[in-house]
């Protein structure tokens, strides 16, 4: 029987907060249960393990991850667009590392068709229109800015970046600023070489 006071919704915001305290690794049912101060028994009539716990502190972190990202796009289009999309990513790995390690939590395919991060990669492509870039070219667009944003903040939450001017903020400017450079002269398609095709 549900213990009284305790509910899924308080269970998750609280599991998400200890997993930007702590690392989102070390979030799990047991240590749950002891930040509440309640046997482990008490918390399975709202979770089924630590795989469904850490399943749903990456959907909470979808969705705030992304409804940040459509506040700041909403009337933003080409570089100022880029440069909102991206400082929300950073800032709320920033702000809240274990929830962002959430975010690229493994997700089972019907459990991510039906999470925030649809929506959030259909807000990273509203991006790339704005750049005239369609088809499979946008889909390496959307592959390379994912990389270069999710490469840098992790190297950066890692301080790789903490002991070497300039300062990483200044970096991360200056990236952005180069990738709307090259998303606006963003290359033709390499075609086959005729010479090489039927060999």
């Amino acid at each position: 029987m549900p213990r009284a006071g305790l509910s899924a919704e308080r269970l998750i915001g609280e599991a998400a907060e200890l997993a930007d305290e702590v690392g989102f690794e070390q979030v799990t049912v047991s240590a749950l249960a002891r930040r509440f101060g309640v046997r482990v028994a008490s918390l399975y009539s709202h979770l089924d393990g630590s795989h469904d716990l850490r399943t749903r502190i990456a959907l909470l972190a979808l969705e705030e991850l992304t409804d940040r990202a459509a506040a700041e796009l909403a009337g933003r289009a080409g570089r100022d667009a880029l440069v909102a999309f991206a400082d929300v990513y950073r800032d709320y790995a920033r702000q809240h590392p274990g929830r962002y390690a959430a975010s690229r939590y493994r997700l089972d395919p019907e459990t991510a068709a039906a999470s925030a991060g649809v929506r959030h990669a259909r807000l990273l492509r509203s991006v790339l229109r704005g750049y005239d870039i369609t088809g499979d070219e946008q889909t390496h667009a959307v592959r390379l800015l994912g990389s270069v944003f999710h490469g840098y903040v992790s190297l950066e939450l890692e301080g790789g970046f903490s002991h070497s001017a300039p300062d990483s903020g200044r970096s991360w400017a200056r990236i952005v600023e180069v990738l709307d450079a090259l998303l606006r002269n963003w290359p033709d398609a390499a075609q086959p070489d005729a010479s090489q095709q039927g060999s």
